[in-house]
Order: C-alpha cells, then structure tokens, then sequence
C-alpha cells in the first residue's frame, strides 16, 4: 500500500538503534536528551501475550492521545529488522516476515520499515510527526519495535517499546528514547523537552496498562 502523502526519506538522526544501547543515560547520541523508564504491568503467559498484541497494535500510540493518520508499510518484502547489541550496534541481518497484518479497524500492524504519521498534542506539547519502523522484535518471552524520527517533530531521535515476559513470571513494560530538539525553543529550554517525554511516557503507560498510575 502506498501514499502519495508521505516521503521517502530517511530517519533524521544518526544513531539508528541508539535505544537499544546499555549506556543509553550516560553517553546519549550528541545533544540529545536521554529518557528511560520501566513498569511491571501484570504476570504469566496471558497478560504478555495481550500486552503484547496491544503493543503492535499501536495501542501505546493511541493511548496517549495521538491520531494515526496513515500507516504506509515498507515497500516490497517485510522484514523484522535487525537485533542490536549492548553498545546499539546491529548483530544480525534483517530476517523475512510473511504479510502484512491488520489490526481490527485496518490499520497495519506495527512492521519493519513501515513509516506512520502521528498528529496530536500531549499536555500542549507538540507530539505529532512523521516516524519509521526501526525494527521490530517479536520472541517467544520479548516483543517491542522502535520508531525513528523523518520529519515534522519538535524532536529529532528514536522511541523504543519492549514487552518481556520475565523469568520469574512478571510482565514488564519498557520504553526507552533520546530526543534532541528541532526548534529554537526546545534548544533554548530543554526541560520543555523533558516534560514532553514524561508526558508521553506517563500517557504510554496507561494505554498498556490502565489501571497502573504514575506518581504525580
């Protein structure tokens, strides 16, 4: 499927799979602020796996109050994308899926390379813009996908969204994120880039998990 609405263009930063690295907090991609946060959202096989579809269903997206306004899977054959090591550097090629998937309204599920067009404000802050599909992981105890920035944002960096199912039968919820400011405000006063992403995290949270509140 393809729309004429969006461009082809590369994500606009440099460190693609930044997200995945160990050291995320100490050493973030250059001027951009670093953001990490975890939350334990149920136990056993039932609760991951209902997280799990929520999750690549573009539930955490939707939850925080932000429009899907088209979802353009990659053109040709899927991919699942690479795996990162703990410096964020890819370890494996990317590995062939079958076809694309539809949540129950149509809309694409979250694929490898598929770029999404989000509209709308988190607290008065701007959260809208054009994002691509980093990669997308999908194992039998861990699922998560990350999005890249293309343009149209207050920010320029990457998100990434992880579902585990741990050994010890809890289901956690990770979401992970560098962001650098695009305008001259977001430069000026970084903190209005902070709230933004707390907002955004509080907001992903309870999409995935609405009973569970964060401290104010």
């Amino acid at each position: 499927m393809r729309r004429g609405t969006f461009r082809d263009e590369t994500v606009d930063y440099a460190a693609v799979g930044g997200t995945q690295a160990d050291d995320l907090l100490q050493y973030p991609p250059e001027k951009s602020l670093p953001a990490a946060a975890e939350w334990r959202i149920g136990s056993g096989e039932e609760r991951f796996r209902a997280a799990a579809e929520e999750l690549l269903s573009w539930a955490a997206q939707r939850g925080a109050g932000l429009r899907i306004v088209e979802v353009r899977p990659a053109a040709g054959p899927a991919y699942t994308g690479v795996s990162f090591d703990g410096e964020g550097r890819p370890i494996a090629p990317a590995g062939m899926v079958g076809e694309q998937r539809f949540d129950a309204s149509g809309t694409p599920l979250v694929s490898a390379g598929a770029t999404v067009r989000l509209q709308g404000t988190v607290r008065g802050h701007h959260a809208g813009g054009e994002l691509r599909v980093i990669f997308v992981i999908e194992e039998q105890r861990r699922v998560g996908f990350a999005l890249g920035t293309v343009g149209g944002s207050v920010v320029s960096g990457e998100e990434s969204f992880m579902i585990e199912w741990r050994d010890n039968d809890e289901v956690w919820f990770s979401v992970r994120a560098f962001d650098r400011p695009t305008r001259a405000l977001g430069r000026m006063f970084p903190g209005l880039i902070r709230r933004r992403r707390r907002a955004l995290f509080d907001r992903y949270l309870r999409a995935i998990s609405p009973l569970f509140a964060t401290p104010s």
